[in-house]
C-alpha cells in the first residue's frame, strides 16, 4: 500500500484492474457470471505458486460487485478476515468463495452464489436460542 491509500482503496483498485482486465463495463450480476466463467477456465491452469494472488484479485471484483448491486460494504469480519457486510446481518469472504470456486469447480460457482443473495436478504432473521430457561 502506497503513502495515504487506505485498504479500502487497494480493494476497489484491485477490483477496478480485474474489471479492466476482464472487459467488463459494470459490476453487476453479469460482470459475476462472466468471472465464474473465467474461473472455471483459469482453475485446471492456474499454476498453485499464482493461486492465492488470483484468488484475492478476483475476490475484489467479486466483492465490488456485492457493495454495488447489494449496497453493501466491505468490512472486518468477526474472525478478522476481509469481506463484504450486507444490511448489518451477513458477512460475506469474497476471497473464500473465488477459492471455492477454483478448487471445487462449477458446484461452488460464485455466479450462483451471487444469484442466491437476494433470497439471503430476504429470509426473516433466525430465532435466537434461549440456552438458558
Amino acid at each position: 500500500m502506497s503513502e495515504g491509500t487506505t485498504p479500502l482503496d487497494s480493494l476497489q483498485a484491485a477490483a477496478e484492474r480485474v474489471r479492466q482486465q476482464l472487459k467488463l463495463t459494470h459490476y453487476d450480476a453479469e460482470g459475476v457470471a462472466h468471472l465464474a466463467n473465467f474461473i472455471e477456465v483459469q482453475r485446471t491452469q492456474l499454476p498453485p505458486a499464482q493461486r492465492e494472488a488470483v484468488a484475492t484479485a478476483l475476490g475484489c471484483f467479486l466483492g465490488q460487485c456485492l457493495v454495488a448491486v447489494y449496497s453493501g460494504e466491505w468490512a472486518k469480519g468477526p474472525d478478522g478476515s476481509t469481506g463484504v457486510g450486507l444490511r448489518e446481518r451477513f458477512f460475506f469472504n469474497p476471497f473464500h468463495l473465488v477459492n471455492q470456486q477454483l478448487n471445487e469447480g462449477e458446484r461452488a460457482s460464485v455466479a450462483a452464489f451471487f444469484a442466491s443473495v437476494p433470497q439471503r436478504l430476504a429470509a426473516p432473521p433466525a430465532a435466537r436460542k434461549r440456552w438458558i430457561s
